[in-house]
């Protein structure tokens, strides 16, 4: 293994040696490699087979922005090698290949491509009919991709939050002169970097003959922004997709942050483009900036004979830094007549290396069985995408190449920006994008250096303008643009292998023929030929298909543009989607009181609540203990966690009309009322009481892992709807405590003096405002655990002392607390649903015996034209209740219902209860197995079937006499 000596090899640690192995072989490579640097390191070019034909493929970019280095690891298949680090012991296979990866029996149908045009298998394989079914497994076979472990044992993967005033993707020279000028001004800033290192094109181009400024200046931005206490650096991290307000998903390892930003500056760059010639795949023909890359960062020489193809002036850089490496550069073919700096040409030829200027190179020559460029055919150029019938041969180990520059488009046409072509310049530009989001460098079409950096300061302070702060930076002037972009890289060849797209090894005919077939607009011709479907999408062949389309349908190529640029901007991991979600944690004002009283916690939503009190081995003792303590005595449930939302304004009821499905329009003033929404399916998606203060005020109580919800759906559908109504979540700003049982009227007489708690002056379901313990309070009367009970609503910050107040009211009557579990028992024994644990994404109220909750005589509310078509139809499924005896088997959640050999439902929530003196549960069942009486066949665990006995709700008190008292 050899390597060029320091200072190239940015990445490497030349310290640390590791072996890994290659389809078998063993190699040495150095911490920082890539697995395709690594093998270029020791002579190993053919890394991938192509998808179609099983072409020999070897790195384009370098830098993991193409499928040509796709390859096998144990776990996880079709990983990018130029952009997977080795590590000791990887053990690394090809891939797409039948027999060996160097010697592939499948390489023979690249010979046949004429036989295999453009969508040859929408028009060969649908007839006779059925015969998909036999030629799909064969297809698949011949273009499968890597192999999935089964085996795999999932990882730890995780989500996580920032939220920052300027978020900024790409760490190149415009994007860390952007951080560095909003974070001077004093704005939280979020750096965002693809790569291991910052500095983007700063750690491998080239920008001045000398070719020292590079590196100067990339030390002192870096140097300058890892020490600024405003900016985080994410580097190693992707930026996946731009969504409304600036929300984006940043994946770095195996973390997937949600990043909330102010405002967005892209800074990421542009993607250096082929020239499309016969053979432009082979390996060893790669971008000009990868070459520089595989120097720069990882100090291995790219070849020792090289030729550079070029439309712009960096290919002459290029071919200085090859130079200067010790590689020899045959020729310099230059597609312009003349280079736009004339000191590049002579500062090249002082080199020795000629220039054939007006030329391209019309044909890649190649080793036995296509598995290295070996020279190349030089043509000089006649006409647009023509040349002359006789060129010069040339002897070469390597090709670099570049045909100009694609601008990094994705994130922002996703934005909704647009993509117009400057014909004198040859390359598109961006513009309609949102506010709030602006671009800076050559994704904005500046490429010369000094341009660069300005226009990252010009991003910057605009963006900490709309801020209020103030940058500082005065006028700033930029500096005449060198044209970049060759008008027309594309030069066909008669017998094909012109390839535009690597990917799906698709030829400049394929595109062209696409048009012929009726296939006029681009996202037709994407969807006939699959043109950028590939793990590349379209960032090499996206260009060089517009202006095929463009020039075979007769229109512009703004006209014809490329294809919709969609999520996720590279592939992502379905485990980073599934990974565990940061939960935030939060703790109500009765939390201290909990533990001191030795609660066991358990999660609640976002909320920590008392599952029961004492010893988790204890759990059906503690909890059977005080649930018969409520039924008997008194207890006290900290209830803080129930969503509140306040509702004031003339249109108040109208809304609260509008949402649920009873009326609320003509509720009294001082009453509450049983409150069930549906969704636009007449989906049953949350319930609650709606308490009315005044004419123009309203309370409603909404389920504790739902309130977020409701409140953004109120939100939303007055946003159409234009009510005079403010919708205000008060969750947090209230603490809540039940107080039920027998004898919770006396427990509240002590302390509430200033409301009549007496059976006819505070009703069931009533409402009433007065002081507890001389603390501001809602109350109201309701029945969620079946008892006389009392819910109380305080300001948060009271909550400690109304939990410490009542527990020493109820003293002499035996007060205890009681668990969120132990509450979920009583409220079984009065068959009370919990929606969402006895609900799912289908249930609607004719399921679940909610008939009665339903206005009929309202002319509308969300879901009920829904709701009067599914009542047209028959039941499929019903939810009951049911029975088994002490000492059965006991179903759990999820536990299946059946109906012979088929599942009919499954159980939604089971206990025994020490009350009834039996196993008590809810369960969906088939609609013919829901009578009283029925016996529903319920699987346990271990396999075995219990009968339990369908009855008639509620279990207990089913007169509702002990709660309305």
């Amino acid at each position: 293994m050899s390597r060029l000596p320091a200072p190239m090899g940015l990445l490497i640690d030349r310290d640390q040696p590791l072996r890994f192995s290659f389809d078998g072989r063993d190699y040495q490579g150095l911490a920082g490699d890539s697995i395709a640097s690594a093998l270029l390191a020791n002579g190993r070019w053919l890394l991938s087979r192509s998808f179609k034909y099983h072409r020999p493929r070897g790195p384009l970019t370098l830098a993991g922005q193409d499928a040509n280095t796709l390859v096998q690891l144990p776990d996880e298949p079709n990983v990018l090698a130029d952009a997977h680090a080795i590590s000791a012991g990887l053990s690394v296979t090809g891939q797409n290949f039948n027999g060996s990866l160097d010697n592939d029996r499948d390489a023979y149908l690249g010979k046949f491509s004429k036989f295999m045009p453009v969508g040859f298998y929408y028009r060969s394989f649908y007839k006779p009919r059925g015969m998909w079914k036999v030629w799909e497994p064969l297809i698949r076979k011949k273009a499968g991709l890597g192999v999935l472990n089964l085996d795999f044992k999932p990882q730890y993967y995780d989500k996580a939050y920032l939220f920052v005033d300027v978020a900024i993707v790409g760490a190149g020279p415009a994007g860390l002169s952007a951080a560095l000028t909003a974070a001077n001004a004093g704005a939280k800033v979020l750096l965002i970097e693809q790569q291991p290192v910052l500095g983007g094109s700063l750690t491998y181009a080239r920008f001045d003959v000398e070719g020292r400024r590079a590196e100067h200046l990339r030390r002192e931005l870096v140097a300058a922004v890892e020490g600024h206490a405003n900016i985080q650096v994410l580097k190693e991290a992707t930026c996946n997709a731009w969504f409304t307000e600036h929300y984006l998903p940043v994946i770095q390892g195996k973390r997937m942050y949600k990043v909330r930003a102010r405002r967005c500056i892209v800074s990421a760059g542009s993607f250096d483009q082929p020239v499309v010639f016969r053979n432009n795949d082979l390996p060893g023909v790669m971008l000009a900036s990868a070459a520089q890359r595989l120097m720069k960062l990882y100090a291995v020489k790219p070849g020792q004979r090289a030729v550079v193809l070029t439309g712009n002036d960096d290919g002459y850089l290029a071919a200085l830094d090859l130079a200067e490496q010790g590689v020899q550069v045959a020729a310099l073919v230059d597609m312009r007549p003349q280079p736009a700096d004339g000191a590049l040409q002579i500062a090249v030829e002082r080199q020795g290396i000629p220039c054939h200027l007006g030329s391209t190179v019309y044909e890649a020559l190649h080793e036995k069985g296509l598995r290295h460029v070996s020279g190349v055919d030089i043509r000089r150029i006649t006409a647009q995408g023509q040349v002359a019938s006789q060129g010069q041969l040339l002897a070469c180990d390597l090709l670099c190449m570049s045909a100009g520059y694609m601008p990094v488009y994705q994130l922002l046409c996703q934005a909704g920006g647009k993509l117009t072509y400057d014909d004198p310049r040859a390359e598109f530009a961006i513009s309609g994008l949102p506010d709030g989001l602006d671009i800076a460098g050559s994704v904005n079409g500046r490429h010369h250096l000094d341009n660069v950096l300005q226009d990252g300061a010009r991003a910057a302070a605009e963006a900490v303008a709309a801020l209020g702060l103030d940058a500082g930076i005065g006028a700033l002037s930029f500096r005449g643009e060198a044209r970049v972009n060759f008008d027309w890289p594309i030069f066909p060849h008669p017998k094909g292998k012109d390839f535009v797209d690597f990917d799906e090894d698709l030829q400049v005919r394929d595109i062209v023929n696409a048009t012929r077939h009726g296939y006029r607009d681009v996202q037709l011709v994407k969807r006939f030929s699959t043109v950028g479907m590939g793990p590349s999408q379209g960032r090499h062949s996206a260009l060089p298909t517009a202006r095929l389309v463009a020039q075979a349908t007769g229109r512009s190529i703004s006209e014809t543009g490329v294809t919709t640029a969609r999520p996720p901007f590279e592939a992502e991991k379905l485990a980073h989607v599934a990974g565990r979600a940061f939960d935030p944690y939060r703790q109500t004002a009765m939390h201290s009181r909990h533990l001191a009283a030795g609660a066991k916690l358990m999660p609640a939503g976002i909320w920590q609540r008392p599952a029961y009190y004492g010893k988790p081995e204890d759990r059906e003792r503690c909890m059977q203990e005080e649930a018969r303590h409520v039924r008997e005595k008194v207890g006290l449930i900290d209830v803080s966690t129930l969503g509140g939302l306040d509702l004031r304004g003339p249109d108040a009821a109208e809304l609260l009309e509008r949402m649920y499905t009873l009326p609320f329009r003509k509720q009294p003033v001082a009453r509450t009322r049983y409150a069930l929404m549906t969704n636009e399916h007449g989906v049953v998606i949350d319930d609650g009481v709606c308490g009315r203060l005044a004419e123009n005020h309203f309370y409603v109580t909404a389920t504790t892992s739902g309130v977020d919800r409701i409140y953004q759906q109120m939100l939303k559908w007055n946003a159409q709807w234009r009510l005079q109504v403010d919708i205000t979540n008060v969750t947090a700003a209230l603490a809540a405590v039940n107080l039920a049982g027998p004898l919770s009227r006396r427990v509240l007489e002590k302390v509430c003096r200033d409301v009549d708690l007496s059976a006819g002056g505070f009703p069931y379901l009533a409402l009433r405002t007065g002081t507890v313990a001389g603390i501001p309070a809602r109350l109201m009367r309701v029945g969620f655990v079946g008892e006389l009970g009392y819910e109380i609503h305080v300001p948060a910050r009271h909550g400690g002392a109304l939990w410490d107040a009542l527990m020493d009211a109820g003293a002499e009557f035996g007060i205890r607390p009681f668990g969120v579990e132990t509450q979920r028992l009583l409220r079984l024994e009065k068959g009370h649903l919990i929606i969402s644990q006895d609900t799912d994404g289908m249930t609607h109220p004719g399921e679940i015996d909610m008939d009665w909750a339903i206005g009929r005589k309202k002319p509308f509310f969300v879901g009920k034209r829904s709701i009067e078509i599914l009542e047209r139809q028959p039941l499929k499924r019903k939810l009951v209740g049911f029975t088994l005896p002490k000492g059965s088997p006991q179903p759990l959640e999820g536990h299946l219902v059946l109906k012979g050999p088929d599942i009919s439902g499954n159980v939604t929530s089971c206990e025994y209860s020490a009350t009834l003196g039996r196993i008590i549960g809810l369960a969906y069942a088939g609609a013919d197995q829901a009578e009283p009486g029925s016996l529903i066949p319920i699987r346990v665990e271990g396999g075995a079937v219990v009968q339990a006995t369908v009855v008639q709700l509620p279990f207990y008190d089913p007169a509702n006499l002990r709660q309305e008292l």
